[in-house]
């Protein structure tokens, strides 16, 4: 729990939520809460929506960190944080790099295998891709398999291929989000989630948890606006299985240059015996609406969603140092 000189170091906070990606409506839910949160803390908190007002508005209000609730695109991609950086403005979650880059599922998926870590058979098609460069797909990657608008969150922009005939439907949904689509081998067993929290070495893993949605469709519906979808945390995996999805989750956010907080969600195949965990992608502006998973990871840890947001908060900072021996220098005469 953070104590209340902590808190009033916090200054003048803004919550940034809204925005203009396809997840504007979440991101609605998950600032209206953690703004509550923080001012139910005694945090002075006020709300900010890029979409409604400038970059200038937002450097006018003079805040001292803020707190990015912000989703997908112009929020959780790096555009917005490399603005920060421009204010020296503190910020949560990931810096610009780690951001860009946790963004684009191809560009992660690439980093996670130059760092030896597992993660699903893919292919990269061209948003122009003529029908029979998708027949290929199946035949190369196998059939069912998913494919994804690699720059959208929230189960937007992705579909299920069970048979060749489903290629140019799904295809054609992926596109209308992206310039190129992810093809990617599909695995068949548990979906889990692990979140992390921390920056460098202190960066630690919370509770796993297993989603069992209705039919397996884990879709957009059933992520926020159904009770039908199950979570079990912590998830019924033994302790070591437990223990090495954690270790991974906390790999992948290293390996992508992750801090602050994020989300690390995995697919877990049954074969021969053997449990054999798959990288999905990291969200490194998770949900935090009456959903989400990690508050939920959080308070089977015995933190409160209040003190959760705090504690994210608090590790508001910037990717780059001052330059201490800058100043502007008058012209010469």
């Amino acid at each position: 729990m953070i104590d209340q000189a902590t808190i009033k170091g916090f200054g003048r906070v803004g919550v940034l939520f809204g925005g203009r990606s396809a997840e504007r409506e979440v991101s609605m839910m998950s600032g209206s809460g953690v703004l509550q949160a923080l001012r139910s803390k005694g945090v002075d908190a006020h709300p900010f929506d890029p979409a409604e007002r400038s970059l200038g508005e937002l450097e006018a209000e003079r805040f001292d960190r803020v707190f990015i609730a912000l989703h997908g695109r112009y929020g959780e991609d790096g555009t917005l944080q490399g603005a920060l950086e421009q204010m020296r403005l503190p910020y949560t979650g990931p810096g610009v790099m780690a951001s860009s880059i946790a963004m684009d599922k191809v560009m992660t998926k690439r980093i996670w295998l130059a760092h030896g870590l597992p993660t699903p058979r893919f292919a990269v098609l061209d948003a122009r891709a003529t029908r029979e460069q998708l027949r290929l797909v199946p035949d190369e990657l196998g059939l069912p398999l998913m494919l994804k608008a690699p720059h959208e969150g929230s189960t937007i922009g992705i579909a299920k291929v069970n048979g060749y005939s489903d290629m140019q439907d799904g295809f054609a949904l992926c596109a209308k989000y992206d310039d190129v689509v992810l093809a990617e081998e599909f695995i068949r067993g548990r979906e889990l989630t692990v979140p992390v929290i921390g920056t460098g070495r202190d960066a630690r893993a919370l509770p796993v948890i297993e989603i069992r949605a209705p039919g397996g469709n884990y879709d957009y519906q059933n992520k926020y606006f159904t009770d039908d979808t199950q979570y079990l945390c912590p998830a019924p995996v033994d302790a070591e299985l437990g223990q090495r999805l954690q270790e991974l989750a906390v790999q992948a956010y290293h390996a992508v240059g992750c801090r602050g907080w994020s989300r690390v969600d995995f697919m877990l195949r049954e074969s021969d015996g053997k449990n054999e965990p798959y990288l999905l992608e990291i969200n490194t502006s998770p949900g935090m609406t009456g959903h989400s998973l990690v508050p939920m990871a959080a308070k089977a840890e015995g933190v409160s969603y209040e003190d959760l947001c705090c504690e994210i908060l608090q590790l508001a900072a910037l990717d780059m140092k001052p330059a201490a021996a800058w100043a502007p220098q008058a012209s010469a005469q």
